[in-house]
């Protein structure tokens, strides 16, 4: 009993460990070790091995690790065969290999709902991603063409504009792409050669990028929309506060001049403080009004506390519109190496949290000398609990074996 099962780790790696236990079965016990168990791996496989001439070093090979907090696939290493120069039959894997790809689809459906946290950091890198080609103030040739197919092309065209761009002349938004390559291929594990890693990383990132990017173009679509119609950027800065002091002037008239002895007596902050928190429930027209002007006189009109400003009102609706397709991409990856390529079986069903599929071994020496061994197992655990009515009911002899207690304990799940 060891606490890794080398033979499939050392296998899945293409590594050699556990030198000092192979030397003792291998030199010392000389056959006579008939099982191997090891868990750490968080699922149950039993390996026999194939009858052949020569002698056998072990006979079976056993992993439960299926106490552990998640599940682990079983489907990873289905192509296990050889330890110690002998054939290896798979007798019972838990979850069977069908069930273990099958539950690898959760990363694309379930990666968000599991792991919303996911979305801060998420949004923010996509955000350095387009960074740099905020706004977007040619779109004419997007909107204007006749055809839906025109409309595709045009779009489709400008993504790949505003990417050579971003490779030509922006900063911030091309740190981020190097950066993100550079941790896409690290995040790509060894096992796999150089070219491999490079190929799967520029993949990867290549995906995030684009999403970034037509997200991007999506949300300067829309304000430009919403510009055309009037329905933004119609009245500058505070057209809230606008409506606001219209509305108080036709309904609560003030022949006495309050309002003007109050904002005196505030030093200006009275309707100050109105008018920027205002502002402040008006992301939609202040990032409108800002990307006009931008458009209009140039990124250097703006002073530094309205390029601030403007940055962090889009950051606010681009982060929102792009958590779920982070989640859905950075998924859809795991779900695609862990199927696929076989890779990131930790990354990929520790992010599911899986709790079902649990079990556990138990041995027994019969008369004869012979070890037997059991395995029990569950499909679904219970999520909650509740007391047994019938625990406190029943009587208990002093040193009672629980199995012979028909209500062994005071829990039941509800």
């Amino acid at each position: 009993m060891t606490h890794e099962p080398h033979w499939l780790l050392d296998w899945y790696w293409n590594n050699v460990s556990g030198e000092n236990v192979s030397h003792l079965i291998c030199d010392y016990l000389k056959g006579r070790c008939k099982l191997r168990i090891a868990g750490d791996l968080h699922h149950y496989m039993r390996h026999s091995c194939v009858p052949s001439e020569g002698p056998v070093h072990v006979q079976h090979l056993l992993v439960n690790g299926c106490g552990g907090a998640f599940l682990h696939p079983t489907h990873v290493f289905s192509n296990f065969s050889q330890f110690y120069g002998k054939t290896y039959e798979c007798k019972a894997a838990y979850p069977s290999f069908d069930d273990s790809s099958r539950i690898a689809l959760g990363n694309i459906l379930k990666f968000r709902k599991m792991n919303w946290q996911f979305d801060f950091i998420g949004g923010i890198i996509y955000f350095i991603l387009v960074f740099s080609i905020f706004p977007q103030c040619q779109l004419d040739h997007i909107l204007q063409d006749d055809s839906f197919s025109g409309h595709l092309r045009s779009f489709f065209g400008t993504v790949w504009n505003s990417f050579v761009y971003m490779l030509e002349h922006s900063f911030v938004s091309l740190a981020g792409v190097v950066l993100l390559l550079m941790l896409a291929f690290t995040f790509v594990p060894s096992k796999l050669a150089l070219k491999k890693r490079a190929i799967i990383g520029i993949l990867h990132v290549s995906a995030h990028l684009a999403s970034a990017v037509i997200l991007m173009l999506l949300l300067e679509l829309g304000l430009e929309t919403c510009i055309r119609h009037k329905l933004l950027a119609t009245s500058g800065y505070h057209s809230l506060y606008q409506w606001y002091q219209s509305v108080e002037t036709e309904h609560f008239p003030d022949p006495t001049g309050l309002r003007a002895r109050i904002e005196q007596w505030t030093f200006g902050l009275y309707p100050a403080c109105i008018k920027y928190l205002m502002s402040a429930f008006d992301v939609p027209e202040v990032i409108a009004v800002t990307r006009s002007n931008i458009c209009k006189y140039g990124i250097r009109s703006l002073s530094r506390g309205g390029a601030i400003i403007y940055y962090a009102s889009v950051f606010l609706y681009f982060w929102v519109f792009s958590t779920p397709v982070v989640s859905l991409v950075f998924g859809s990856y795991l779900y695609i190496c862990i199927n696929w390529l076989h890779i990131h079986f930790d990354e990929a069903f520790s992010s599911l949290r899986i709790a079902n599929y649990k079990s556990f071994t138990r041995f027994h020496i019969n008369r004869d000398g012979d070890l037997e061994v059991f395995t029990l197992a569950i499909d679904k655990v219970p999520r909650e609990w509740k007391l047994d009515p019938d625990w406190d009911g029943e009587a208990k002899q002093p040193q009672q074996w629980s199995h012979r207690i028909k209500h062994p304990s005071k829990w039941s799940a509800s």
